[in-house]
């Protein structure tokens, strides 16, 4: 078995769920590599010592990540840092010839994903993926599967969105997610867009337009001394796009929705998808629960299907149990390593977010920009 040996650039709280889960290797049956931790950066260093405790295979641990880059040990790296460091942080990685799974949304802005893109097609040695675990949930490689078999027939209608109400309290701190300087102009779109758009993406359904309404809805925020400081970035997004089949060339409308400010959603992630020979749909406010209606003519109702541990890469856990947020985890990394194994994802919708599919949610989310500013439909630029 081919061994991975990874460094870890950003040791926060995702930082943290992708250690434990190369801890938890062995709960994959299947796979012919295995990761192995051997270096860890943060600027802020306290935090390293929980790598360092849990992971004897540590060789390095620095609060600069070129000291880590120049590692000989180090093959690949997730990178976890705000959206203003990207370019530098992805570039540097990628010109030291280091693999790359980085965050969304892979640059601050579009200028910033179009240099990293431009780094890497300098170094086609060197693999480079973009995170986002949602698709790996049981119930959406289920819907791609029906999508890779032309189930649904034409598509009549899409949608998406990530939701949840962390900042619905007025006295929460501001922190950088809500400042234009570090986490960009982009707003909520920046920081969960990719996962309403991963699935639309890699079923080759491209956004012709969109039709943009952006709200900030607290606009200011304490700062943790006292004092209330501008609360910059956008709250909530709601985008309307007609969209292209890339197969049939035929259009349809996707709406998508990214918010920090909905009332009641812990953390909720859903995909619907209305076609007329079938729909399905699926939210993570009950994870187990797929719904899926396949029409042949008569009568129309929904069938429910209550999902277990049926995930893309094989596990010691029987089918019969739940699936949670480290196994969408597990299952993303295990998608990640495996590509870069074996120069092909598993299948279409178990591997990570390309490239060029972040290129796309740039476009997207730098046209809804100006839609917002413009008031009218805004149409999205060619690749």
């Amino acid at each position: 078995m081919r061994t991975v040996r990874l460094g870890i650039i950003g040791c926060g709280l995702i930082g943290r769920e992708f250690a434990s889960a190369t801890a938890r290797w062995s709960h994959l049956t299947e796979m012919n590599v295995r990761p192995e931790i051997v270096a860890v950066c943060r600027r802020h260093p306290e935090l390293l010592k929980w790598y360092t405790d849990n992971f004897d295979s540590i060789e390095l641990a620095t609060d600069d990540h070129r000291e880590l880059l120049a590692c000989d040990a180090v093959e690949a790296v997730y990178c976890a840092v705000p959206h203003n460091l990207h370019e530098q942080f992805y570039c540097d990685t990628i010109e030291a010839g280091k693999h790359l799974l980085g965050e969304k949304p892979f640059g601050i802005d579009k200028p910033a994903n179009d240099a990293i893109l431009s780094c890497i097609r300098e170094h086609p040695e060197v693999f480079v993926r973009c995170s986002s675990q949602m698709p790996f949930c049981p119930a959406v490689q289920r819907i791609g599967d029906m999508i890779e078999a032309g189930a649904f027939g034409r598509i009549i209608e899409v949608n998406t969105g990530f939701l949840h109400s962390s900042d619905l309290n007025p006295d929460k701190p501001i922190n950088w997610k809500r400042t234009i300087a570090i986490n960009g102009e982009y707003g909520c779109m920046g920081d969960l867009g990719m996962h309403a758009c991963h699935v639309p993406f890699r079923a080759g359904w491209r956004p012709l337009n969109v039709r943009a309404c952006l709200s900030n809805i607290m606009k200011v925020r304490p700062d943790g001394e006292g004092n209330s400081v501008p609360c910059e970035t956008w709250d909530n997004a709601v985008l309307l796009c007609e969209c292209v089949d890339g197969q049939t060339g035929e259009t349809f409308p996707w709406t998508m929705k990214t918010q920090r400010i909905a009332p009641g959603e812990m953390n909720t992630w859903y995909l619907e998808i209305l076609g007329t020979r079938a729909s399905a749909r699926f939210s993570l406010k009950n994870p187990r629960l797929l719904e899926v209606m396949e029409y042949g003519g008569g009568e129309q109702a929904w069938q429910k299907i209550d999902m277990g541990y049926q995930t893309a890469f094989k596990a010691i856990t029987g089918g019969i149990f739940e699936f949670g947020f480290p196994d969408a985890i597990l299952q993303m990394w295990a998608g990640f390593l495996y590509e870069l194994a074996n120069a092909r994802p598993l299948k279409k919708f178990a591997g990570c977010v390309t490239p060029e599919e972040t290129a796309l949610s740039h476009r997207l989310f730098t046209a809804a920009l100006e839609s917002q500013e413009t008031c009218t439909t805004v149409a999205l630029p060619e690749a």
